[in-house]
């Protein structure tokens, strides 16, 4: 099965963070674009990970043009 990505990304245009009450042990990271509402479930140690790389990542970003 070959994995065909897209070259191309949907901007985020909202996002919100919570939990089931059902399951207090997971994160749900909701991602809203253009397309509709995903819904992303992480364990806290996959959350804390992908905050820690989120971070590195955005320090790296370049500052954006004014003028």
């Amino acid at each position: 099965m070959t994995d065909k990505r897209s070259t191309s990304a949907d901007y985020v245009t909202a996002f919100a963070t919570g939990w089931p009450e059902q399951e207090p042990h997971l994160m749900v990271l909701s991602l809203t674009t253009h397309k509709g509402v995903q819904d992303f479930a992480f364990t806290r140690e996959q959350a804390l990970l992908v905050a820690k790389t989120m971070k590195e990542t955005a320090d790296r970003l370049a500052k954006p043009r004014t003028g």
